[in-house]
């Protein structure tokens, strides 16, 4: 029995600054709505869809009960997404079977027809957690293409690795009841960090709950899967500021999570990847100095080692891209286009680095 859990805060009523899916610019459209569209569209239907309205100031509440939803309204919740869900799970989790499934996911992610099919499918086979690979929803502008180049790199690269993914991401993921319920066990017995008086499902200290329930989900034996046919669309943020800041929680809640857990077998790739990435930093720092030191002394001249890294980097960049279209591989190709792109999610990773180091303010 299949219950889905779309935790909101004012996903109702509003105008589409620029073109939005299939919402023309200036057109009112409602993420909500679009999202409860898509799973009346699933090709195996689920049991029960709960909308948790978070401390909404709009109308997402009416909208998903006129849309069939059952609503859940949260009660001083200061924790957000994951102060949310755990209300619900609180009162409900115990009671369920262990065999009964709960999925996750948000308010703006609209599902392909069949991903619960795929999904329930892979949980009959013995997994406990499925997760979903996203693409980008339209819209954005610039901004916007970029975050779906990258997010179709992404769902290339699970696709090669045959569903094998590092985080059950929060745009829709499906559970076993029993893997939850151990979860909140592990919490109160130590197997796993907790941080509360009371033992959650999720961490709500945590800036990037998902990921800190996947290494939870690991660590108490379970294996997760992210298979490509489990596909959904999810919205990309329309600003450089609002990517900047959705990044940097999710980049330095990465990091504190791997403090949290500390070196274990299960963090030591999450660890080497947050050394590899800041090498990937430095890297970077290094060919943009060679080229600004070559404009101001007027010393062109062709560096080997260089040039090598320069032209593995462009067919790196046109190959992942492949499945957006020719337009958008040679965008990819041509890497100035997608250069201040990358730089600025390295400086956000560096800014999320020093964030951790210092003990700073943690804003979600």
């Amino acid at each position: 029995m299949l219950t889905i859990l779309i935790p909101a805060h004012n996903e109702g009523t509003r105008r589409a600054a620029a073109t939005v899916g299939r919402h023309a610019a200036g057109a009112t459209y409602a993420p909500i709505t679009d999202t409860l569209i898509s799973l009346r569209r699933q090709t195996v239907q689920p049991y029960r869809v709960v909308v948790i309205a978070d401390n909404c100031t709009d109308d997402t509440a009416r909208l998903a009960w006129d849309a069939g939803a059952e609503v859940f309204v949260t009660v001083d919740n200061t924790h957000k997404k994951a102060g949310g869900l755990n209300q619900w799970l609180d009162l409900h989790l115990s009671s369920r079977r262990d065999t009964d499934t709960i999925m996750v996911m948000d308010a703006d992610s609209a599902l392909n027809d069949d991903f619960l099919e795929h999904a329930l499918g892979y949980i009959d086979r013995g997994y406990h957690a499925v997760g979903g690979i996203f693409l980008g929803k339209d819209g954005g502008g610039l901004v916007g293409m970029y975050q779906r180049n990258e997010y179709a790199r992404y769902a290339r690269d699970v696709a090669r690795k045959g569903g094998r993914t590092l985080v059950l991401t929060g745009t829709a993921t499906v559970f076993t009841a029993q893997c939850l319920k151990d979860v909140v066990k592990g919490r109160s017995t130590g197997r796993i960090p907790d941080t509360g008086r009371v033992s959650h499902v999720y961490d709500t200290k945590a800036l990037t709950e998902d990921n800190e329930l996947t290494f939870a989900l690991l660590h108490l034996g379970y294996e997760i899967i992210a298979p490509p046919e489990c596909g959904l669309r999810t919205e990309v943020m329309e600003t450089w500021e609002a990517l900047r800041l959705q990044r940097f929680r999710w980049k330095r809640g990465a990091i504190e999570n791997n403090n949290h857990y500390g070196l274990t077998r299960y963090t030591a790739k999450y660890q080497f990847l947050q050394w590899w990435s800041g090498l990937g930093i430095l890297v970077t720092v290094l060919y943009l100095a060679t080229i600004v030191a070559a404009v101001v002394t007027q010393s062109f001249h062709v560096v080997a080692f260089w040039m090598a890294v320069t032209v593995v980097y462009m067919l790196e960049r046109v190959v992942t891209v492949r499945s957006r279209g020719p337009r958008q591989m040679l965008v990819a190709g041509v890497l100035l286009i997608e250069m201040p792109y990358d730089i600025t999610l390295q400086y956000v990773q560096a800014r999320a680095f020093l964030a951790a180091l210092l003990r700073t303010k943690k804003n979600w």
